[in-house]
């Protein structure tokens, strides 16, 4: 999700609506997303300031204080873990939900994979 400024007019704003990943539960991502958008309302928190860059090619040395996800699962549901009272307003999410759903996706898609070596640790060691 993004709010990009459309023509010269500053208050010219929309909110641009971006899919999440397909193997999410749409129910649960859609709502997550809702809860977030109405957390920074209710907080008036602002968006950065927009970045007229392709961040793809940006050198790390010019990042600066451009915010980066959570760049695996675990540390997604670490996040999530340590910051999920906005999704608790109005009883949208209850704190039994989220540790339960984060509970099942580090045994079920984390753990899976933590314990097993990739194809290419494989191939680097099998014949060690």
């Amino acid at each position: 999700t993004r709010i990009p400024v459309t023509g010269a007019n500053p208050k010219a704003k929309r909110v641009e609506f971006r899919v999440p990943d397909p193997s999410s539960n749409p129910y649960l991502a859609f709502s997550a997303m809702l809860m977030a958008g109405l957390d920074g309302i209710k907080n008036k928190t602002e968006p950065p300031a927009p970045i007229d860059k392709d961040l793809y090619d940006l050198p790390p040395e010019e990042w600066g204080d451009v915010k980066q996800v959570p760049g695996s699962l675990p540390a997604v549901l670490d996040a999530l873990e340590a910051d999920h009272d906005y999704l608790l307003d109005g009883g949208v999410f209850t704190p039994d939900l989220i540790s339960t759903w984060v509970g099942w996706k580090r045994a079920n898609e984390v753990d899976p994979v933590r314990l097993r070596p990739t194809p290419h640790e494989f191939a680097m060691y099998f014949d060690c």
